[in-house]
This record gives structure tokens, sequence and C-alpha cells, in this order.
């Protein structure tokens, strides 16, 4: 080793655990769990995979901790309680900090049905509170429900077309978004009224 290389630096733990899965979410966001080899990810995170394997048992471990590392800092971000007027420009924010996470959360672990249950209950979570704020202003429970569902989806896949298209103007977006979550809501709240005799 000459004067002018340094040796390699050795990361403390936690350090070496987050990049290595911060290059896991892009690996993974790329081509999915399927497709990504451990050579895949320990090649992006610059490690070798004797060095991965110290941190991850398996890749379904690896996978599992990026999915849980995605979740938190959503639920960080974006809060777990009720939705206000700046919950959707939040969540795009959050999306637009880390599209490859954003993707491979709602697109690909959406799609894989071991880990469906990640996307699942942060859905499951969104329709809850939907639910309980949209039935003040939609009385037919029924419509009421339909729309709690809808809510999410169309929020979340409205937030990934707009990283897809390469995030054009962030708060036009999610005021477009907000419109499109009013008219959902005006919508079913019309759906539920009784037709004219």
């Amino acid at each position: 080793m000459t004067e002018d290389q340094a040796p390699p630096r050795r990361l403390p733990r936690a350090q070496r655990r987050d990049q290595i899965l911060a290059a896991a979410t892009s690996a993974f966001a790329r081509t999915g769990f399927a497709d990504t080899s451990l050579d895949d990810v320990s090649a992006a995170a610059g490690v070798s995979k004797a060095i991965l394997y110290r941190h991850f048992e398996s890749k379904t471990e690896l996978y599992r901790a990026v999915l849980d590392r995605i979740c938190a800092k959503l639920d960080a971000t974006v809060g777990t309680d009720d939705h206000d007027d700046e919950s959707i420009p939040t969540l795009m924010r959050a999306a637009a900090t880390d599209p490859d996470g954003f993707r491979l959360l709602f697109r690909y672990a959406a799609r894989e049905p071991e880990f469906r249950s990640f996307v699942d209950t942060m859905s499951g979570e969104s329709t809850r509170i939907a639910l309980r704020q949209l039935t003040a202003d939609i009385p037919d429970p029924r419509w009421a429900g339909w729309a709690a569902q809808l809510a999410p989806v169309i929020t979340i896949e409205a937030t990934l077309a707009w990283l897809d298209a390469g995030q054009p103007d962030p708060e036009l977006a999610a005021e477009r978004v907000k419109d499109l979550i009013a008219a959902l809501i005006t919508t079913a709240a019309a759906s539920g009224e009784n037709p004219p005799a």
C-alpha cells in the first residue's frame, strides 16, 4: 500500500447496516425480490457477501428489513393518525425523498405474496383512518366504506405515476391528488342519496 492509499475504512455496525439497506432498496427496486441476487446487493453496497451475511442471514431477511425500514420512514414522516390537509403533500415529499423505497413497497412488494402483508397493513390502516373521517361527509356506510378503500389506492397510484413522470411540480401535483380525493368523496356522497321520486 502506498502513502497515497488509505486503508479501507471500517464502518460502525449500524452505519454498515444502513449502507446495505440503502443499496438493497435500490437493487430490489430495479428488479424485485425474485430477480435480485445477494451478489447484486453486495455489489451495489460495495461489500463482500461475507459482510452481507454478517448483517442478514438470508435474502428474505434482508428484504423484510428493507421493507420494515421503508414503512418506518413513511410512518415517521406521514404519521399514523388522522389524515389532514398536509397528509398528501407530506406523503409525496416522502416518496420524492426515497423513490426507490416507495416503488419497492407499493409496486414490487404489493405483487409478491410473501411480502404483501407490508402493503396490506399500511393500506388497512389508511382505510380505517379514511373511514373514520369520511363517515361525516358520506352518510351511507356502504359508500363511505367504498370511498375509504379507494382513497388510499388513488393516492398511492397517483404518487407512483407522479414519480414515474419525473416528479413535475410537486405542489401542484399534491393539489391534483387532493382534487381526486375530493371528487371521490363528492361522488360517494351523491351515490348514497335517495333518487328523486
